[in-house]
């Protein structure tokens, strides 16, 4: 998969990503994963259910992945939970 068909969700407003998403598939791109960690988690999933309901009603969940990354920090390591979804059409 190609690095530009990633939406990596920070702090940014969710509609900004939404475009994101929504420009993506008018392109003609086939399928996006959107990519969150820790508190941005809720956030990746209401960006795909806005874009699913609202902007782009035949895309559908090709894949939902959770799991724990550990990340090397000041204080040692720390476990942060991580998801990823598809979406395709």
């Amino acid at each position: 998969m190609a690095e530009e068909n990633v939406i990596f969700v920070g702090k940014k407003p969710t509609m900004n990503y939404v475009l994101a998403v929504v420009t993506q598939f008018n392109n003609n791109v086939d399928r996006i994963t959107i990519k969150a960690r820790g508190k941005a988690i809720s956030k990746a999933v209401d960006i795909a259910e806005i874009t699913r309901h609202k902007f782009i009603q035949n895309a559908k969940y090709q894949n939902i992945k959770v799991e724990t990354e550990t990340l090397q920090g000041e204080r040692g390591e720390s476990n942060v939970s991580s998801i990823e979804i598809t979406l395709t059409r």
